[in-house]
């Protein structure tokens, strides 16, 4: 079970240091926190000097603290003109400030200096205070910051990226030894690239021994301000013993990918490669972006909530909280899709669960930014009409239209990608180190290096896979008449959902019934909704004759879904390779199978793609790339398309 996030506690000494009450230590030198930062951690990495001329660069720190060490790496990465091409930092944090407390702790720092503009962007961007992975975009995407909200010892073993240095900070060891142990610095080994250097402002025996332990050279040198010495060093093991290396960019001649579907998932896709610089061409069997079920009027978007805080909890925690970002940075360059305000009410199944979530999101403790618990009378004013009883509100979740979304990404591809329309892919070959694509006639379409596959139901037929299985779930939606709920302020859901739109309809759905073909209307899915939605709002209006049911518009969309109802996200598996390799294989974790190089898939999403098409599309990207992960490794195994064959090797029955 995850463990609640403890929030940092703001303090500072009679200096004006910044002072943790937990560690009693402080969180930079009372001579100066920029100043140590660029002696200690830029200057004892070789920075700039190292990232010059490079495409990506990527810093590993222990402790993000308030901030400083991030603000000056980007400083200095502006500065620089032979600055690398992107820039990753990734730090890990297990007791953040609130975004209050990271302007006040940081100020005086910052205050009449250069680096006061970006604390002000740091903190506009500051993520809500819940465990795991946040990854926040600066500079067009060019400098990113992936933060991880947990303790160090837990989080570090998930995270998955290959650092080029190292920033060892945190509380001095005699305060914080928990971050200082011979597994914390096992971890960092396990994540060190060729030539990966680091930089510690302590000299402690126990930091120089647990170091050399892992495989790193160390040597001391004069310290920062009062410090006599401090610690550089570099990743430079006797033996090469890790299972497996870390992340490298995908070997290709050109930069550029086939995406296969214009749903949510392709179009997420297309905008995040691109957003890399990748050239993309999008093959769509429809003549036009989201036919398919991305063509619904509107979708609603929050987090699963579970009491346990299971996986799929944590998936679309990720994926809402990135969605939202995602979001937010196409609107500032101009793409705006079509969304409504910001609210969305959950209600209860009962009496008994709205009591046990309560209390689940109590011991979370969840920042009521994220959730909140709501009463019956509370929920009936946030609606605005009565409600069945209490559940709990979701201050940003809501609905947004996939479709608009879908053309906001496509649009702010620019240049950079190609669109065909009215092609439908049959199936996909090697040849040399490009896939070619080819059509249902056996003509070849196009061809690229990388292929994605967003086509939903037919991307594991076309991509020719064997241990993909997904089913179709019909699902018909209902727009009710103004009169029906006219008074609804925001979308309300629980066993069904209710939507009201711009123009007085409510949009309400979606029947799910598996396997099930049929395109047109029906009344009976009609009347499931209506019912469904009634069960929450009582006084929505059932007076519903056989006339006017036969009356109502709707759509019908179909969703592919898994059997875990987990998307497939990720690379593809060399199935072939695996099973003629069973025998050694029936033990493996993801990261022992061989992979196909170059084919991707972003497909049965279900009902929620808007929750996962974004991250979804950045993990890709970022394994493509050779980038840190936007989420936790663990995560990224219960995504991995792979996974259906990873469990076929272990019971033996692969074929």
């Amino acid at each position: 079970m995850t463990e609640p996030l403890v929030p940092a506690v703001l303090a500072f000494r009679d200096n004006g240091t910044p002072y943790s009450p937990r560690y009693e230590d402080i969180y930079h030198s009372a001579v100066g926190a920029l100043e140590q930062a660029e002696y200690v951690f830029l200057k004892g990495n070789d920075l700039p000097g190292r990232w010059q001329k490079r495409r990506l660069f990527t810093v590993l720190e222990t402790g993000f603290g308030i901030g400083i060490n991030f603000l000056a790496t980007w400083a200095a990465w502006r500065a620089d003109p032979d600055r690398c091409g992107r820039l990753h930092f990734v730090s890990t944090e297990k007791h953040p400030f609130s975004a209050a407390d990271l302007i006040a702790a940081s100020a005086p720092a910052v205050a009449d200096t250069s680096i006061a503009p970006l604390a002000r962007q740091l903190a506009d961007a500051w993520p809500m205070l819940v465990p795991g992975v946040h990854r926040l975009e600066f500079e067009g995407g060019r400098v990113t910051l992936t933060l991880v909200f947990g303790d160090a010892a837990q989080t570090l073993h998930s995270l998955w990226l290959r650092a080029d240095a190292f920033y060892l900070d945190g509380f001095s060891p005699a305060r914080n030894p928990e971050l200082w142990t011979p597994a914390i610095f096992k971890s960092l080994a396990r994540l060190a690239g060729d030539h990966a250097t680091f930089a510690t402002y302590t000299s402690a025996g126990d930091v120089k021994r647990g170091l050399q332990q892992a495989g790193f050279e160390y040597r001391k040198v004069d310290g920062f301000g009062w410090k006599r010495a401090m610690l550089v060093g570099r990743f430079a093991p006797r033996y090469r013993v890790r299972r497996h290396e870390p992340p490298l960019p995908l070997a290709v001649d050109e930069r550029h990918a086939i995406v296969i579907g214009t749903g949510l998932a392709g179009c997420a896709a297309i905008e995040r490669l691109t957003a890399r610089g990748w050239r993309v061409t999008s093959l769509e069997r429809h003549p036009a972006v989201a036919r398919d079920a991305s063509g619904n009027p509107a979708g609603v978007f929050h987090p699963m909530m579970s009491r346990d805080d299971s996986v799929g909890s944590r998936i679309t925690r990720a994926g809402f909280l990135y969605a939202l970002r995602h979001w937010s940075s196409l609107e500032r360059r101009g793409h705006r899709a079509m969304r409504g305000p910001e609210g969305l009410l959950q209600i209860a199944a009962d009496e008994d669960e709205a009591f046990a979530m309560t209390q689940a999101f109590a011991a979370f403790a969840y920042p009521q930014d994220y959730v909140t618990p709501v009463s019956s009378d509370d929920a009936q004013r946030i609606a605005n009409m009565r409600v069945a009883r209490g559940g709990w509100f979701f201050p940003h979740g809501g609905w947004i239209s996939p479709a608009s979304l879908c053309a906001a990404q496509c649009d702010a591809s620019q240049a950079l990608l190609e669109r065909r329309f009215n092609v439908e892919a049959a199936r996909v070959e090697r040849m040399g180190n490009e896939w070619i694509v080819f059509g249902a006639d056996g003509a070849a379409i196009a061809s690229a290096p990388v292929v994605i596959f967003a086509n939903a139901h037919e991307a594991a037929r076309v991509a020719g896979l064997r241990h993909a299985p997904t089913r179709s779930v019909r699902g018909q939606l209902t727009l009710l008449p103004e009169s029906a709920a006219k008074a609804l302020r925001v979308p309300v859901m629980g066993e069904g959902y209710a939507v009201p739109l711009p123009n007085g309809v409510t949009l309400t759905g979606a029947s799910y019934d598996i396997d099930d073909p049929d395109t047109a209307l029906r009344a009976d899915a009609h009347i499931e909704n209506i019912e469904r939605i009634a069960r929450l709002l009582p006084d929505m209006d059932q007076t519903m004759d056989t006339a006017r049911l036969a009356s109502l518009e709707g759509r019908i969309g179909f969703r592919c879904v898994t059997s875990d109802r987990l998307p497939m996200i990720g690379a593809f598996a060399d199935e072939s390779a695996a099973i003629r390799d069973t025998d050694r294989l029936r033990g493996a974790w993801p990261l022992d199978l061989p992979r196909t190089p170059g084919l991707y898939g972003a497909f049965a999403f279900g009902s929620r793609g808007l929750i996962w098409a974004s991250l979804g599309a950045e993990l890709i990207a970022s394994q493509i790339e050779g980038e840190p992960c936007p989420v936790e490794r663990e995560l990224v195994e219960a995504l991995d398309p792979a996974r259906f064959l990873l469990r076929a090797l272990r019971q033996g029955t692969a074929r």
